[in-house]
């Protein structure tokens, strides 16, 4: 899901209201309560993923007496409109339905755990890759409705690899040390380096951790554990080496991104399947991409060649009016309907987390743009395969000591010494 450094306008739908003291009237203050409890209000961000995902979700939605207020704003805003009312506990303006990021919601409901209503009577766990609800459940209570996938690809240029001697088979089954090595001929043989980097995103560190099962917490996702921590050594030392070599074309912001894969100048992204509707955006380049499962840690048994980068899911604000049309709007459309993920795989390239999506149309084409790989099947076969891990509360408080971390391991000091110090740093700014 394009999730990172989306700044979308602020669009307010104007919603009827009645005047705290112009009417008198039980009639008029009545029909102002219906209008509210009959409105859903739902708040996201990005017009061309999530927004346009709710807007497709309203012609599925099968009550006329209801309407659906979509909002945009940026996930900046969201986040400190949510953490102002939350934290005065004031719901008034705030949504029936918000999206929420996977990394953020833990600290959420471990610091609001009556703001949300509870989900448990209309999602089932069964029907969704269950890494999920290593996020969105306390207990045995589920808080929200599972959306997009954030599963990790290797997306490759097959003819860059060709050049280099390489054909997509010497991409299956490999470890990350085989990569850079791949990644060095490549550059060797054709001048591209093996992708684009921003040296203050940890987005790879990520994908390296989760495919083992860790984390920058233990399984709580409480305590911070960055001392000792083994996935987490081995996957800032690639980060690093990519650096180090040249491996990669370094950029500051999304943008930056965006122009390394679509000018040709990378020879692979790994990113999230979100990043699709990226790499396509160059109608230019189609049938010389690929994409391929990461590789896993190297002699870690336990490592799979999968993993998960972003991913969102819709949550409902407790004791907001029109709760309970909210939790049906969701019933109806994100929780269970296969027909809309079918619409949205093809309208905005969602690849879904519900299980029976996997089985609609879409999901067995083959994709021009990819040369007829099955692209969607393949995500999504992946994506049940991701392990569950709790993000906890803190994962981007802690990303802020660890980009400082990155900088020193590149510049040579010793790893263990450095998330020693991060340790500290670490634990005494959560303190505060």
């Amino acid at each position: 899901m394009k999730k990172f450094l989306s700044a979308a306008l602020i669009t307010l739908t104007a919603l009827t209201l009645v005047a705290c003291g112009g009417n008198k009237t039980g009639k008029t203050e009545d029909t102002g309560k219906k209008d509210k409890a009959n409105t859903v209000t739902v708040w996201a961000w990005d017009e061309t993923f999530n927004i346009k995902a709710v807007e497709e979700a309203k012609k599925f939605y099968k009550n006329e007496d209801v309407k659906v207020d979509v909002v945009t704003m940026s996930q900046d805003d969201i986040v400190q409109k949510l953490n102002t009312s939350l934290a005065s506990g004031n719901t008034d303006g705030l949504p029936n339905i918000v999206l929420i990021e996977d990394y953020r919601i833990q600290g959420y409901l471990s610091s609001y755990p009556d703001a949300f209503a509870e989900l448990n009577d209309i999602v089932k766990e069964d029907n969704f890759s269950s890494y999920k609800f290593a996020v969105n459940k306390v207990d045995d209570k589920i808080y929200g409705v599972p959306f997009d996938s954030g599963v990790a690809g290797v997306y490759y240029r097959r003819d860059y690899l060709e050049q280099a001697g390489y054909k997509s088979e010497d991409l299956e089954n490999i470890n990350w040390e085989e990569l850079i090595e791949i990644g060095r001929k490549v550059k060797e043989k054709t001048g591209h380096p093996l992708m684009h980097m921003n040296p203050s995103d940890l987005g790879l560190t990520r994908i390296i951790m989760q495919s083992t099962g860790k984390w920058y917490t233990d399984e709580t996702g409480k305590k911070v554990t960055l001392k000792g921590n083994e996935a987490l050594e081995y996957a800032l030392n690639v980060q690093a080496t990519i650096l180090k070599e040249g491996l990669a074309e370094q950029v500051s912001d999304w943008d930056g991104g965006v122009n390394a894969v679509q000018s040709g100048n990378v020879a692979s992204a790994i990113m999230g399947c979100w990043f699709s509707s990226t790499i396509q955006g160059a109608k230019d380049q189609s049938g010389k991409w690929g994409v391929a499962p990461i590789p896993v840690i190297k002699d870690d048994t336990n490592s799979k060649h999968t993993s998960s980068i972003g991913g969102g899911g819709w949550y409902v604000i407790k004791g907001v009016e029109g709760e309970d049309n909210a939790k049906d709007f969701l019933k109806q459309t994100f929780a269970t309907n296969v027909e809309l993920m079918d619409t949205l795989a093809k309208e905005i390239g969602l690849v879904s987390t519900l299980k029976e999506a996997s089985k609609s149309p879409i999901y067995q084409e083959g994709i021009e743009f990819y040369g007829g790989q099955k692209v969607f099947e393949d995500f999504s076969k992946w994506s049940a395969d991701v392990i569950n891990v709790n993000y906890g509360k803190d994962t981007y408080a802690i990303e802020s000591v660890l980009t400082e971390s990155l900088q020193q391991i590149v510049d040579g000091k010793k790893i263990s010494d450095v998330l020693e110090g991060a340790q500290k740093q670490a634990e005494d700014q959560l303190a505060n």
